[in-house]
This record gives C-alpha cells, sequence and structure tokens, in this order.
C-alpha cells in the first residue's frame, strides 16, 4: 500500500512493504502471536515473519471535527477510529500515497485519482489543504521530500498555503523533526531537498539558528553546507555509510563559525571559543529538532579537531591521527577548504601526514600494544594472615 505501490508504479524499488487490513490491531495479533503493537497516535502491529518486521496498520475511518478525539490546535494526537478501505484511503495525505495493491489478484485499487496524479508527475493533497496540513504539519515536509525525491510538482491548492503554514512544524515533537530531517538529506536526495525546502519557505523553521537569506523562510547556504550535501548524496548513491553527526556539523558550521570567532576577539583561545560556540549552537537547535547524544557528541568532536589541525609543531601532532574521529574531522577540513582556500596548505599537511607516518617508529607504540593501555593504579594488597 501507500509508497510502495508508488515506489513499484515508478519503477523504483521499494523499500519496504506494508500491509493494511480491516482486522484491528487487536485481531492482527490473536492471528500472530509474536507481533508487537505500537504507536500512541496510531496503533499498529509490528508481525515478524521469517526474521522480516512487516508493519500492518488498520483501516483508518474519516475524521470530523466533532469526533471526540484528542487534538491541540487543529493537530490530530490520537486517531484510533478505524474504518473502510475507501475511508482509509481519503485519510491519507497525498493521492500518490493511497494507492492500494491487491495481494490476491494483483489489481491496484485507486479511490482519490493518484494513479493519475502519478502518470502526470503531480503531488496534490487529499481533502482541504488547510485542515490536513494542520492535522499533521509534518506533511509540510514530506511535500518538499516527495518534490526532491520523486520529481513530482505540487499542484497550486497544495502549494500556495505551505509557506503560511510553516510554523505549524514548532508544534511537532522534535524527535519526529529529527527522522525527518535524516529522510529528507541522508537518502540520495539532499541536495534537491534543500532546495525544495527553501522553495517553500520551510527552512528556517527547521532552522531558526541558522543566517536569513533572501527571501522569506529561507536561509544563507555557504559551500561547507553545499559541499557536504552533494557528497552525501554520492555516498548514497554508491552504498557508502552516511551519518547524521556530519551532517549537523555542516548544517550548524555557519552560526559555530561566528560565534566562536566573536569569542576569540573577546579573548578566549580557539579551541575554548569553539568548544562554547559548539554547546550554543546545539542547544538552540534541540529546541527545534532533537539531536540524539550519540550524534551530538561526534558532532563536538569534528568542530573541535578543527582547532587542533592548526597544530603541526613537534611531535603531538602524530597522536591526532589516532583519534577516533580523526578522519571525519580532516573530511570536514576539505569541506572547509572549498570556501577557505587559506586552508589548503593544512588540508595538505594533513594529507600527507596520513601516507608517510611509521606510527609505531614515530610514536613509539601500536594501537593494539600492552604500552598504549592504562594501568591499574592500585595493586591489590596480598591477604593478611592473623
Amino acid at each position: 500500500m501507500g509508497g510502495s505501490v508508488r515506489d513499484l508504479l515508478l519503477g523504483k524499488a521499494p523499500k519496504d512493504f506494508d500491509v493494511a487490513t480491516s482486522a484491528t490491531p487487536e485481531e492482527v495479533q490473536d492471528v500472530f502471536p509474536r507481533c508487537r503493537l505500537i504507536g500512541r497516535r496510531f496503533r499498529l502491529a509490528h508481525v515478524r515473519v521469517s526474521g522480516a518486521l512487516i508493519e500492518v496498520a488498520t483501516f483508518r475511518g474519516m475524521f470530523s471535527p466533532d469526533d471526540d478525539r484528542d487534538q491541540q490546535n487543529g493537530r490530530i494526537l490520537s486517531d484510533n477510529v478505524f474504518g473502510t478501505v475507501e475511508e482509509d484511503a481519503k485519510r491519507r495525505d497525498f493521492t500518490i500515497n493511497a494507492l492500494f495493491l491487491d495481494p490476491v489478484s494483483g489489481d491496484i485499487r485507486d479511490y482519490v485519482g493518484g494513479y493519475k496524479d502519478l502518470t502526470e508527475r503531480r503531488l496534490r493533497l487529499i481533502g482541504d489543504q488547510g485542515v490536513r496540513y494542520q492535522e499533521d504539519p509534518v506533511r509540510l515536509l514530506r511535500a518538499a521530500r516527495f518534490v526532491a525525491k520523486l520529481g513530482v510538482e505540487p499542484d497550486e491548492d497544495t502549494a500556495k498555503q505551505i509557506p503560511s503554514l510553516a510554523p505549524l512544524l514548532e508544534n511537532v515533537p522534535t524527535a519526529r523533526l529529527f527522522e525527518e530531517i535524516c529522510k529528507l538529506f541522508l537518502t540520495g536526495h539532499g541536495l534537491r531537498s534543500l532546495e525544495a525546502l527553501q522553495r517553500f519557505g520551510l527552512s528556517t523553521t527547521l532552522f531558526p539558528g541558522l543566517p536569513k537569506g533572501s527571501g522569506p523562510g529561507k536561509i544563507l547556504i555557504g559551500p561547507v553546507l553545499h559541499k557536504t550535501l552533494g557528497n552525501t548524496d554520492e555516498r548514497v548513491r554508491t552504498g557508502k555509510p552516511v551519518t547524521p553527526a556530519f551532517l549537523i556539523a555542516a548544517l550548524l558550521w555557519q552560526p559555530v563559525q561566528e560565534r566562536s570567532q566573536a569569542l576569540i576577539d573577546a579573548g578566549e583561545s580557539e579551541y575554548v571559543a569553539l568548544m562554547n560556540a559548539s554547546e550554543e549552537a546545539i542547544s538552540a537547535q534541540v529546541m527545534r529538532t532533537a539531536i540524539p547524544r550519540r550524534f551530538s557528541a561526534v558532532t563536538r568532536q569534528i568542530w573541535l579537531m578543527q582547532a587542533r589541525f592548526k597544530k603541526t609543531q613537534g611531535k603531538r601532532w602524530k597522536r591526532l591521527l589516532y583519534e577516533q574521529r580523526f578522519r571525519a574531522g580532516y573530511d570536514f577540513l576539505l569541506m572547509r577548504a572549498s570556501e577557505d582556500p587559506s586552508l589548503e596548505p593544512l588540508c595538505k599537511f594533513w594529507t600527507k601526514a596520513q601516507r608517510g607516518v611509521d606510527f609505531q617508529r614515530d610514536l613509539g607504540y601500536d594501537r593494539g600494544s600492552a604500552r598504549d593501555r592504562p594501568r591499574n593504579r592500585y595493586r591489590r594488597r596480598a591477604p593478611t594472615t592473623g
């Protein structure tokens, strides 16, 4: 159903297949005892079959403003009212996501004109635009993502209200917005996603700490961010791993750089200035989008390494090559050089350093040697005999 059927019609390989049924989650659990029920806003059943996880959703019923369901500023907080397949199709966000595939007959069921919209590469929201965006403001971001990912164009009614409704995203849980950012920028169409966010005036709402661009809702895009997104798209295309930590480092680098320079001008050392500026930038961003600590910690290390890279005298610089985040910090330094040509000699130094260092000879140990392991400060005393 939904996105998997859409991708099949576009000749793309779906990342997964979801199942929709008239059975309630509890009835699904009766048939598949190993399944787990999840979700608060809308309950789903996760069924494991032969090691695969299949998400099973019950057909949703039509929503009415008079329904006795939890709402907040038009946003639906609880939606566990079930209905028919026709009602479920009309409850979905965009017509191209409301296509169903009958697993028995192989027929495609279309209740909202999604097949025609898909053939014409048109993105059309189902129902009243103001109401549907208010029900779930994340649909604003999904519109931008589908434009970037699928090459579809929104019709006038779907697009015209997006800029004015951008503030609705401030009411979305920060953890959910972080997931959407990863889908926008880490799935192979990051540059086009940023262009779509700029086009719809959503960038400032997502990243309020970034410098404002020319136009409502737009941010100023620097060379570091642009080059990072391009490289990330290429890594996804070639099957290489990507991490949100590096993306965050590029997204927030401009305010970190500006704030750290102000602190340096006030008398702070570069390392301390970067450390303080990093804390401020991340603290400001997590007010809008969550950043799990396992990623924010790496982002800080990438930024702080930029100051450490400048210490190239003596022998201590060689130890930096052993740092766990050296490669990420080095890659970020290369990105910065695209914006600041004065960093090119530093990039050449660290590029050459990686090729020419004999760690055992120059540092006196290797990573697995006993000499590098921490020693126990306390010796066990022999038992006393009385």
